[in-house]
């Protein structure tokens, strides 16, 4: 089951003012077929840039893609589960109910499951938890509170801890990498 995430999204109202106009837990979770315990919860999304303040339609309620939309942004949590709990990872399934253009090759698999790239930069955050990002040339070891700027490489996120990571993820639709 995936940690419910609370969101407070403002906007403005018929006259102009600045309010709040939702404060709920987000509705948007997914759990991820082919990797059991990890999921996705979509926080807010945007198809455009510059992107649009205006609307008052909950823009996270759409169907769940690994890729923000050419200009586009995504604001995700990600839940990923220690490797020992969730058995063998489907990477296939998993990206491909996502959508993604990008799914780990058989040379990427070799080194792990779910090694892929994305056309994006990414900025996430890990809120909780510990995990590994694995790159093509080493490692590092993340911890809560520690801040990664993802530019577009070939990466996996692995799971060593005993316990659910979670990391807030905010993805923008970039030029692809060389």
């Amino acid at each position: 089951m995936l940690q419910k995430i609370r969101r407070v999204v403002t906007g403005h109202n018929a006259a102009g003012k600045a309010f709040v106009m939702i404060d709920d837990h987000a509705p948007n979770a997914t759990p991820l077929k082919g990797w059991l315990g990890a999921g996705v919860t979509e926080l807010w999304v945007t198809d455009e840039m510059p992107a649009s303040n205006d609307g008052t339609e909950d823009r996270s309620l759409r169907p769940m893609r690994h890729d923000p939309t050419p200009s586009g942004t995504i604001f995700r949590v990600v839940e990923i589960p220690p490797e020992t709990a969730g058995g063998k990872i489907d990477a296939g399934a998993t990206f491909g109910q996502l959508g993604s253009t990008h799914k780990p090759s058989a040379t990427d698999s070799a080194k792990h499951p779910t090694m892929h790239k994305t056309d994006s930069i990414d900025y996430l955050v890990v809120i909780s938890g510990s995990m590994h990002m694995l790159m093509e040339e080493g490692e590092v070891e993340l911890h809560a509170g520690d801040c990664i700027v993802q530019r577009g490489t070939n990466h996996a996120w692995v799971n060593r801890s005993g316990k659910p990571c979670l990391l807030a993820a905010v993805l923008i639709d970039a030029k692809p990498a060389p």
